[in-house]
């Protein structure tokens, strides 16, 4: 199964999508900057104008009372207020859909200005289906869905659309945070947890509630071997857990640095937030095929999230890089909410993604008949 991930600097933002784990190409990768920093997302496309964005060229911004927004069973509708910029012809308006951005410009005073620009729609559209007419003073625009089953909350992608919309595709599924940085994870975990209305959890603070002392005191005292294996134990009591956020430990000292230890985690979708110092496509692609090569644990998640550094008042730009990167992988595969609800039910096995049937003895490695001993 292919996964997601998107590089993202935190300082001088930029963004990129891609995968991890053995025996997966590496597709999907591409550069994208901006110079703000709370504008920059995570999206499959290859423009450099990022997260859902209204703008405008020159004097006529669009602003959120000047559009109208419906969703419909197979195309969404977007209507433009255009009172008061005395625009009657066809030939004064410049419409361009494609894929998922658009585009649209009017003619004033010999000039065309910009209305709205975005290259992140909420999901892709069938540009060659697009319609746009003029409403006594409104500009209409219907947009073909590529997927007629998905329901859009806004026009374009933003923090606030995203989660809205990924109530309809996680379908209670939780989220599992893993990295190096135990503090990133927390944070990040925090923020889409709030997001997504889910319940935030963080098997640091539930490690030493039970420990009755700090996980640093516990690794002096007797290893990371024994914190680690104390996480796996709370890793499977929180896999039946739905809708919630877990931020895992960081590092080695953590479970989710052992890739034997992943039985559990594989309950819900994981994201692993990577450091990184790769600045473009090439050493970003160079740098995932290593992780790959060496088996590294975190390579095992759902979705990468790249951080090239880390600021954490930007920690709902790399949220809502992690749910644009979810968005995209939950619509590549559908069936993924249901299918780790299955492995759940059949006891997290191990056999994830390719899970066994009913009786499977994962320390025996082969299938076993109903009536036959474990």
């Amino acid at each position: 199964m292919a996964a997601t991930c998107a590089l993202i600097n935190t300082f001088q933002p930029s963004s990129l999508p891609h995968l991890p784990g053995p025996k997966r190409a590496i597709t999907n990768l591409s550069l994208l900057t901006t110079t703000t920093p709370s504008r920059v997302g995570c999206c499959r496309r290859s423009k450099t104008s990022l997260l859902p964005c209204v703008s405008s060229s020159q004097s006529f911004p669009v602003t959120l009372n000047d559009y109208q927004f419906l969703d419909g069973s197979t195309e969404v509708e977007l209507r433009l207020q255009l009172g008061g910029r005395n625009i009657t012809n066809s030939r004064d308006i410049f419409v361009d859909a494609n894929g998922s951005s658009l585009t649209i410009k009017v003619r004033l005073s010999g000039s065309f200005v910009t209305l709205m620009e975005t290259n992140q729609l909420f999901d892709k559209i069938k540009p060659a289906e697009t319609i746009w007419y003029i409403d006594e003073d409104q500009l209409v625009i219907n947009l073909k869905k590529h997927d007629p089953d998905l329901k859009w909350p806004d026009i374009v992608e933003s923090w606030e659309s995203l989660t809205m919309g990924s109530m309809q595709l996680l379908k209670g599924t939780s989220i599992y945070i893993v990295g190096d940085s135990t503090e990133i994870n927390q944070k990040v975990a925090q923020e889409l947890a709030v997001g997504l209305g889910y319940t935030p959890l963080t098997t640091k603070e539930l490690l030493e509630v039970v420990a009755k002392q700090s996980v640093d005191s516990w690794l002096l005292a007797e290893g990371s071997e024994s914190v680690v294996e104390a996480e796996s134990a709370i890793l499977q009591s929180l896999s039946s857990h739905a809708r919630a956020v877990i931020a895992t430990l960081g590092g080695q000292h953590g479970a989710a640095g052992r890739a034997q230890k992943w039985r559990h985690l594989y309950a819900g979708f994981t994201i692993w937030l990577s450091q990184t110092d790769a600045t473009d496509e090439g050493s970003a692609k160079e740098e995932a095929r290593s992780h790959i090569q060496d088996r590294v644990a975190y390579s095992n998640a759902d979705i990468v999230v790249k951080l090239q550094g880390w600021d954490s008042d930007h920690v709902k730009t790399v949220a809502q890089a992690c749910l644009s990167a979810l968005k995209q992988l939950v619509l590549s595969d559908k069936k993924l909410p249901g299918k780790k609800s299955l492995y759940i039910r059949l006891g997290c096995r191990g056999d994830w993604p390719n899970i066994k049937p009913p009786g499977w003895d994962p320390s025996a490695g082969v299938d076993a008949s109903p009536g036959s001993s474990h």
